[in-house]
């Protein structure tokens, strides 16, 4: 929820907006939680559910949750968002952020490492075109074992 309070808007590609539509969607104001949630999801649930939403498509013909479709060529429109005044846009996927980063429009980086080996996934920013430097700037380690790092693009 601190993330979501540190930006003005999220940025979705079709595939994340539309699993986190089905995960977080609440009922109409004054509804009962669906029952697939507990009870402790519900600060987040609320705050993502209400929160200003772009979704990135051109398949889509419309949106709803709170939610503005993004037409047209991909870093024009993510400039013109990121020029309005805020705190800025909260990014989240796979295929989007290589998209973006590969333009040069991401300004923060922030991974969650979890205390776990998959073996299997998207591989984050495969095929990204050029390298890109990274500035350490707040790690933050949890009783879990997770870990948060952020960094930004050395520029």
């Amino acid at each position: 929820m601190e993330n979501l309070d540190r930006a003005d808007a999220l940025l979705f590609g079709r595939v994340t907006y539309e699993m986190m539509e089905a995960a977080w969607h609440l009922p109409a104001e004054g509804g009962a939680l669906p029952e697939r949630m507990e009870p402790w999801m519900e600060p987040f649930a609320r705050t993502i559910d209400a929160a200003k939403k772009y979704v990135v498509s051109s398949t889509l013909e419309s949106v709803d949750w709170n939610a503005e479709l993004v037409r047209g060529d991909l870093a024009d429109a993510v400039r013109q968002l990121k020029q309005q005044p805020g705190k800025g846009l909260l990014l989240g996927g796979v295929t989007l952020p290589l998209a973006l980063a590969d333009r040069g429009l991401i300004d923060e980086y922030e991974f969650v490492v979890q205390p776990l080996v998959a073996g299997h996934g998207p591989t984050l920013f495969a095929g990204i075109s050029h390298r890109i430097e990274l500035k350490l700037v707040s790690r933050q380690e949890f009783g879990s074992g997770a870990v948060v790092l952020r960094y930004e693009p050395r520029r």
